[in-house]
């Protein structure tokens, strides 16, 4: 692909996360934003005016078969549609950028990246809080031996999601489609678990409904305890009954030389670091939560997923956020239900 040539993008998917990804791209010069597709019709979708002359597509299979000049499909669908959709866009032959979660399934996750490998295609998973600074600052804090052994590692992710959220016309709540309060809500902040520390074993746990009975098919708080396999102890608290807003996303690292706190409602400031020989430094700031009207979610961070998009298929950087880490999360996610059913 040459340097100058624009990477071409379609949009599936015009919820507020969908607008995310197609107002990054309309502002990146080196993208252009080709299509949009979306069930609802146009009147419904509060696209931006500056947008209008975008084509608009009723389905996948009519923008699949309308053969356009586009390098990458960004699927932006309720959770349940991800997979399907994305080995559809690669069998046409795209690239596809998939929201998290890439899948339901491990299995599905897998069909994913079997399509990919067989198309030569590049599968992007969507975990943008990993570039946040506080995360890119742990990551070289963990990778650099500086803290030494790991020891024992916290995770609480306490948010509101009440009636404002789960509208009876809407998909979230619905198990088919949504997948349950890990997926939805805090995978971001598993997959940043995930990338820090490895894989984890020994699983166990309780996780029950307070608030959500009548208005999601699944739990809406957990506590989850397990081993990383690559040693050291961690324990995951999480709750969408949290009265009116959220509360935070923190992660808390006991370590060999020295202690660890991020936190801030979405995992967003470093609020404690005392490590031996070490002074911390001053960090650029995050950016803001994304804003969904009433609710607020992870950092806004997608206008470095495209860049890195656009980096990897101009062949100057590799991947973030592989399929296969994409993978991981799921799978982990899939052993935590697993783990409290049996």
């Amino acid at each position: 692909m040459t340097e100058n040539k624009p990477i071409k993008f379609a949009v599936v998917g015009c919820g507020h996360i969908g607008k995310r990804h197609a107002e990054m791209i309309w502002q990146n010069p080196e993208a252009e934003l080709i299509a949009f597709c979306d069930t609802r019709p146009a009147s419904e979708l509060g696209i931006d005016p500056k947008m209008k002359d975008v084509v608009l597509f009723s389905s996948l299979e009519d923008l699949l078969k309308a053969n356009l000049e586009i390098d990458a499909i960004n699927i932006a669908t309720p959770n349940g549609l991800h997979a399907e959709q994305a080995v559809a866009c690669l069998n046409a032959g795209y690239h596809v950028v998939v929201e998290k979660p890439l899948s339901l399934k491990k299995t599905d996750a897998e069909k994913v990246i079997f399509t990919a490998l067989h198309k030569n295609r590049h599968v992007f998973a969507v975990m943008q809080n990993r570039y946040s600074p506080p995360s890119i600052w742990i990551k070289d804090m963990v990778g650099s031996g500086k803290l030494g052994r790991i020891n024992m590692v916290q995770i609480n992710c306490y948010w509101n999601r009440d009636a404002r959220y789960y509208k009876p016309d809407n998909w979230h709540g619905n198990k088919a489609l949504d997948g349950g309060t890990l997926f939805t809500q805090f995978s971001h902040f598993i997959d940043v678990m995930y990338w820090l520390f490895g894989d984890i074993e020994d699983i166990k746990g309780r996780m029950v409904d307070f608030n959500h009975s009548g208005t999601t098919d699944f739990e809406d708080s957990g506590i989850l305890s397990f081993k990383f396999t690559d040693g050291g102890m961690g324990v995951l608290n999480f709750s969408t009954s949290c009265w009116d807003k959220n509360f935070e996303s923190s992660i808390t690292i006991l370590a060999e030389n020295g202690t660890i706190k991020i936190g801030g409602q979405y995992m967003n400031e470093v609020e404690y670091c005392h490590v031996k020989d070490y002074e911390m430094p001053v960090l650029k700031a995050s950016n803001p939560p994304n804003d969904y009207g009433p609710y607020k979610g992870s950092a806004a961070n997608h206008v470095y997923l495209i860049e890195n998009v656009i980096d990897v298929l101009k062949g100057r950087a590799p991947i973030t956020t592989n399929a296969l880490e994409g993978l991981k999360v799921v799978d982990i996610i899939e052993r935590m239900y697993q783990a409290v059913s049996e």
